[in-house]
């Protein structure tokens, strides 16, 4: 677990700061934490969520340091569990109550079909926000807006995040401290309804 992992661009070898984009680039998580954690208000799902993208925030800046493959399991952890629970959250709030755990182990089932499908680990995420959106949409709540629109940016942060190794030759940097970028005002766009939500 304490091998070493160079999945990106702009790590060409060992070494805490072997990453300076990828490691600051996960500055945008805090600024979304901080963001959702003063909208909430003392709202406790809204600060639930504002500590879990806190979770992100270290997880990925700890695995951009030290690039070990420990660190980049709990990176992609951090990230899961944001997933597993936001969806528990969004069918609460939306759905029902009652059937409201199930949103999990479906996710799950969601993740490990597009998994093996060859779909990577966040192709369930994009359907999940597409759902979301559709969802809204039908309901006719406002909200459907902001999940269309994190949607989009989340397709394009994932197109750049599987565009990075295949462009080194092009640009040394990579794109993939771009997807760190996007997916922070992503989870914040996210975020946001679900506390407005509540307060409504």
């Amino acid at each position: 677990m304490t091998d070493y992992v160079d999945g990106y661009c702009e790590r060409v070898a060992p070494g805490l700061w072997g990453e300076p984009l990828n490691s600051l680039s996960n500055l945008a998580f805090l600024v979304a934490t901080v963001l959702v954690w003063r909208l909430a208000a003392g709202d406790r799902t809204g600060r639930l969520l504002a500590g879990l993208i806190g979770l992100v925030f270290v997880a990925s800046t700890v695995f951009h340091l030290l690039a070990t493959r420990w660190a980049a399991v709990a990176d992609s952890g951090a990230i899961l569990v944001f997933a597993l629970v936001y969806a528990v959250v969004f069918v609460r709030e939306y759905w029902s109550r009652r059937w409201a755990w199930v949103a999990a182990p479906a996710f799950l089932v969601l993740t490990a079909a597009t998994a093996l499908l060859g779909g990577g680990l966040y192709l369930s995420a994009l359907i999940g926000l597409g759902v979301f959106t559709a969802v809204l949409a039908f309901r006719r709540d406002a909200y459907w807006t902001h999940f269309a629109v994190a949607g989009a940016i989340f397709a394009l942060s994932l197109s750049l995040r599987t565009l990075d190794r295949d462009v080194c030759d092009y640009v040394p940097v990579g794109t993939h401290f771009l997807w760190h970028l996007l997916n922070g005002l992503v989870l914040y766009l996210v975020s946001r309804p679900i506390v407005l939500s509540g307060r409504r």
